[in-house]
């Protein structure tokens, strides 16, 4: 598999909070049909994430509105953005997490999810390690292919 780095994936417009933001502000954003979580910066470097998960077991648990690092999940994974999109699904995979925040040192990216690599990642990895000479692939004079080796 071509090893694609994260930056292409990642989603730039992925909303961010502060650790001041109340949790139905929060809810409010989580609404919108592009925001499926949100980064919590504290001076530009990630310090929670904050799910619709997130909202609703506090909605079960209490209905009073807190800051949202009552609820955000902390401490957070997190990528680089020179990374594989195979390294950030295997992240995912080992952290139970569906969403990766891109940092760059301590400098906020953007948003890579499990629903922004899936178009680049096969649920099957094809290894063909080929051990003859090159093969080549032409189109003939007819319009047909003609393999060649």
């Amino acid at each position: 598999m071509i090893p694609i780095p994260v930056e292409h994936a990642l989603s730039h417009a992925a909303r961010t909070i502060s650790l001041e933001t109340s949790t139905p502000e929060a809810a409010s954003l989580l609404r919108e049909p592009d925001v499926p979580a949100l980064v919590v910066l504290e001076d530009e470097s990630v310090v929670g994430m904050v799910t619709e998960s997130d909202i609703v077991a506090f909605v079960a648990e209490t209905l009073e509105p807190h800051s949202v690092e009552t609820i955000m999940s902390s401490p957070v994974t997190t990528i680089s953005p020179t990374e594989s999109l195979v390294d950030a699904a295997a992240s995912m995979r080992a952290n139970g997490v569906s969403h990766l925040p891109v940092v760059d040192g301590q400098t906020y990216c953007g948003l890579v999810s499990a629903a922004t690599l899936a178009p680049y990642l096969s649920r099957t990895r094809l290894e063909i390690d080929w051990q003859d000479d090159p093969m080549r692939i032409d189109a003939d004079d007819s319009g047909g292919i003609r393999i060649s080796e």
